[in-house]
């Protein structure tokens, strides 16, 4: 295995939140990995203690592994403009968490801007897709992230039948946004003189700061010249953009849904007529009732000409510029073409307060991050696949941490928060030294794991179960390799788990399964577990553990967009289900054991089911980050 080292050495910058688990050592690469780093560190502590209110049947737990790379995974391109809390864009790989950004609240199309905040950004490496829209406007994306259509999330790519089945965009489907984004103008000498003009003849400096602010920094391009106050014969484009501007921050406004420029200078309202003429804005004039002379553009088109105006003359003013609480249902624009590229592209995606987004104008569904890593200082999504931390010297500390007189030889679990047999292990070798170390002072152990590297390790568990007891148990919930391959990607398949549990049967260690996770509706039926009974059976497991779904945060947001993806018609059912929180609702719960419990005893397994235990695997450690909703 070819290994890349990244950085090293005490002269090295640390990486971000190493430094909570000990001394970095290094970062490596190795490229069978796919693109997974392993961040090596000398840890300062490896037995955890799990919190008391998690409900589990252990206290102690040993995780020499942080992150999976048996984990399973949304994007655009990173110059795809983002709608900023002020009307202005940003393209998407410079947004950082924290910055404020227009979402969405509403049901279904009848939707409202309001200001949310990013709170994770991040990029992959992922198949592309262009989007082209029939007025111009061209998307990349990859081929599962979401766009809100007039019926509803449509992902990029799909299909009607098959494996492959989801909602998902089409030539002539409608797509709901804030309008097409137009390029903020450039800062030339011309839009300058525009902007001074427009502003000066509407009141000068006394009324907004803001304006004021940018007049200041504009004046000494023109020394001491005030020629800049008279309206051009012929103005170009440049100076168009800035007279425009500058009269939107001291004579317009935005409210209501209506932007509104007015003046009383019958030169003045000419020329403001005439740049909206020039750039194709619909409007009406109407006059003031107090002021005799004043006359009044309002714009029609609604929110997508409003957003035109904001980005094409860039206003000063910022709040005459918010858009919080404009309706943008009726904004629609069609789909023309959805093509592959061809090639894969670095794309970005981001995390945000509303759950959603507005990209170049089109509402766009954010990812939904999974958050163990966040403490980490990791970002919430793409780092948990691809950025694993690894305890080197986690046999070391472990065996002084075991020999202290406080210790008193509880039972310490392993695989309750990462699989210690993922397939880095392979290289690190970490569990036998864990194995020794535990044996030798005493202590009993577990071993929950996906991974058949376990079996490597058979002949020293047995070796070490006649001192100390040894509990293995497999996760393995379904026999559909279709099925599995979608939920756990990166995993060994069911029937290399099974023929792991021949293995150790015939290690003569006694081996559980966790029957985890159940999902209702689609691997609860009485005759998939019974199926998965019998091939457990033949194995020569020794008892199973039915456990329906947990999903906690993280985990949660994961699978609700698998389960929106392949199965949207049961989403309305989960929500049901899951509606107090990470654990299943108790009817279900009472259901599923009434199914399982018969056929457990069929097969000669122990009738333990769902009402005897919960899923035995602690929370995630507390972060600040605020967690979506989305089941």
């Amino acid at each position: 295995m070819r290994w890349e080292q990244l950085r090293a050495g005490k002269g090295e910058p640390v990486l971000p939140g190493l430094g909570a688990f000990g001394e970095a050592v290094r970062s490596v690469r190795a490229p069978e990995f796919g693109g997974i780093t392993f961040h090596e560190v000398r840890a300062r502590s490896v037995l955890n203690r799990v919190p008391g209110e998690s409900a589990v049947p252990f206290r102690w737990s040993v995780n020499p592994y942080r992150g999976c790379s048996h984990a399973c995974t949304y994007c655009l391109e990173g110059s795809t403009p983002v709608l900023l809390a002020d009307g202005r864009a940003k393209p998407i790989a410079e947004l950082r968490t924290g910055d404020r950004i227009l979402g969405t609240r509403g049901h279904g199309i009848a939707r409202r801007l309001v200001p949310t905040e990013v709170l994770a950004q991040w990029s992959t490496v992922r198949e592309a897709y262009r989007i082209t829209l029939e007025d111009g406007t061209r998307l990349v994306a990859g081929a599962d992230h979401r766009f809100l259509s007039a019926r509803g999330w449509k992902y990029v790519t799909g299909s009607r039948l098959g494996t492959a089945q989801r909602p998902h965009l089409e030539p002539g489907m409608e797509l709901v946004g804030a309008g097409r984004f137009v390029r903020t103008p450039d800062d030339t000498l011309g839009y300058r003189a525009g902007y001074l003009c427009g502003m000066l003849r509407s009141g000068g400096f006394a009324a907004e700061p803001d304006a004021a602010a940018r007049a200041l920094a504009y004046l000494p391009d023109f020394g001491s010249s005030a020629g800049f106050m008279r309206i051009p014969r012929e103005p170009d484009a440049h100076w168009a953009r800035g007279f425009l501007a500058g009269l939107f921050d001291l004579a317009g406004g935005y409210r209501r849904g209506a932007l509104t420029l007015a003046h009383d200078e019958t030169e003045v309202v000419e020329a403001l007529f005439a740049a909206l003429d020039r750039f194709s804005f619909s409007y009406e004039t109407v006059g003031h009732r107090g002021h005799p002379g004043r006359r009044q553009a309002r714009l029609g088109g609604g929110a997508g000409e409003v957003l035109r105006f904001l980005h094409l003359t860039d206003p000063a003013v910022a709040w005459k510029r918010s858009l919080e609480g404009t309706v943008i249902g009726s904004v629609r624009r069609r789909v023309a073409a959805v093509e592959p590229m061809g090639l894969s592209l670095p794309l970005f995606d981001i995390t945000t307060g509303t759950g959603d987004f507005v990209a170049d104008g089109v509402v766009s569904h954010n990812c939904f991050a999974r958050h163990t890593h966040t403490y980490l200082d990791f970002d919430a999504g793409h780092d948990f696949d691809t950025q694993v931390v690894v305890k080197v010297n986690a046999p070391e500390v472990l065996a002084a941490q075991l020999k202290h007189p406080s210790w008193r030889r509880e039972p310490v679990a392993m695989g309750t928060n990462t699989d210690p047999y993922q397939r880095a292990e392979g290289r690190y070798r970490l569990m036998p030294g864990i194995i020794r170390a535990l044996a030798r002072s005493g202590t009993p152990l577990s071993i929950l794991t996906k991974g058949t590297m376990l079996s490597r390790d058979l002949p020293l568990l047995s070796d070490v179960g006649k001192d100390v007891p040894v509990r293995l148990a497999v996760s393995l919930a379904l026999l559909d390799r279709d099925l599995q391959r979608r939920l756990e990607p990166g995993t060994p398949s069911p029937q290399a788990r099974l023929d792991l549990l021949r293995k150790a049967a015939a290690a003569g260690l006694p081996c559980s399964v966790m029957v985890a996770p159940v999902l209702p509706y689609l691997t609860d039926s009485a005759e998939a577990l019974d199926a998965l009974f019998a091939e457990l059976a033949e194995a020569g497991v020794t008892s199973a553990t039915v456990l329906p779904l947990h999903l906690r945060p993280g985990a949660r947001e994961w699978f609700a967009s698998w389960l929106g993806r392949t199965h949207p018609a049961l989403v309305p059912r989960y929500r049901r289900l899951y509606t107090r929180g990470s654990y299943v609702d108790r009817g279900y719960r009472e259901l599923l054991a009434t199914r399982a419990g018969p056929l457990l005893r069929r097969h000669g397994l122990a009738p333990r089911t769902a009402n005897d235990h919960r899923e035995p695997e602690p929370p995630p450690p507390r972060t600040e980050t605020t967690q979506l909703r989305l089941l």
